[in-house]
């Protein structure tokens, strides 16, 4: 699933195309082609990843912004419980200034200083209660604007999380369609697997290899009667999925190819040769579109064991039977975002 959806296109594309008779123009356009889908899928990874960080970013600035509003609301009834209390001061020292009035004449006599004093008092309870009422409004503007940031952080997460939700069902979408491939193939196959048969899932394709025991003989592309029993098995598949895109690669080992009078010339040519058989085999009684399969060689050079050794030798001499599902419908939800 981590394997990007246009990687297997381009992929695919280069392959089908890279051993094809094609004039030299069109096998250029071809590639500038994969590489715009490799480069498309590059941007679809990039993105995916980049939505995955900016959620958890949104993610841990909306933890912090709880505790920053968490933290106001103390402040809010800290200052609340503060302005509270300067009211009942200021009520307090009010009486005791009414009281000074009603004794008036009595501090005129002799107790002025003692006025002064109430009064200075009485100034500075005001002035205290007038900062605590200052200070309560911005904290309650403060809460606001925290408030406002919050609400619009958590939306732009639920749509990046939503984003990433459709975006996992499309992978979800695309592995499925490969897994029932698989399913279909092995149940076709079932009496061939784990008798130098093979059927595995790898980069969003399903894989077919057959060891070079089960199809040809040495230095031979001829197939015998239980190889083509096989692939006639996989041929009743590919009929009934007529939008599976069908790449035959055929592998040797290191070993140079000694043709003697024969008209391959080297490894190459006879892994290409064994290819093309496989796809005679495949078409021959069958209604599968030729345009479909594709004939490729790889020669000695994708070895799948790299140790000089018989059996490692024995395991590269293989053809791998390369199927790709449609996945144009699943590109052009990608292709949305």
């Amino acid at each position: 699933m981590n394997k990007s959806i246009l990687y297997f296109l381009g992929f695919f594309v280069l392959a089908v195309y890279s051993v094809s008779c094609v004039s030299g123009k069109k096998f250029s356009s071809l590639q500038d082609t994969s590489k715009h889908f490799m480069n498309e899928r590059d941007a679809f990874k990039t993105d995916n990843i980049g939505l995955e960080m900016k959620n958890k970013e949104l993610e841990a600035k909306l933890a912090s912004l709880q505790k920053q509003v968490a933290s106001s609301g103390k402040d809010i009834a800290a200052a609340q419980n503060e302005r509270d209390k300067a009211v009942e001061d200021y009520n307090r020292i009010s009486s005791k200034y009414t009281e000074l009035q009603n004794a008036q004449e009595d501090l005129i006599k002799g107790n002025v200083k003692e006025t002064q004093k109430l009064l200075a008092q009485l100034e500075e309870a005001q002035a205290n209660l007038q900062k605590k009422e200052d200070l309560l409004r911005q904290l309650e503007q403060n809460l606001d604007t925290k408030k406002t940031s919050l609400d619009e952080l958590t939306f732009e997460l639920e749509k990046r999380n939503a984003k990433l939700a459709e975006l996992q069902k499309i992978l979800d979408a695309q592995k499925k369609i490969v897994q029932d491939l698989k399913n279909k193939v092995s149940e076709a196959l079932l009496g061939f697997e784990n008798n130098g048969l093979t059927v595995t899932m790898k980069n969003g394709k399903v894989y077919v290899s057959l060891d070079e025991k089960l199809l040809f003989k040495s230095a031979s592309w001829d197939i015998d009667a239980n190889g083509k029993n096989a692939l006639k098995k996989l041929a009743g598949v590919l009929e009934k999925n007529p939008d599976i895109q069908v790449t035959i690669e055929g592998h040797t080992d290191n070993v140079p190819y000694n043709p003697g009078n024969s008209q391959l010339k080297d490894n190459w040519d006879l892994s290409v040769k064994r290819s093309t058989t496989v796809i005679r085999v495949l078409l021959e009684g069958s209604r599968i579109d030729a345009k479909r399969l594709t004939a490729a060689g790889r020669s000695q050079y994708s070895p799948v064991d790299d140790r000089n050794t018989d059996d490692a030798r024995q395991k590269n001499r293989r053809t791998e039977i390369v199927l790709t599902p449609d996945l144009t419908e699943l590109y052009n939800l990608i292709n949305k975002y």
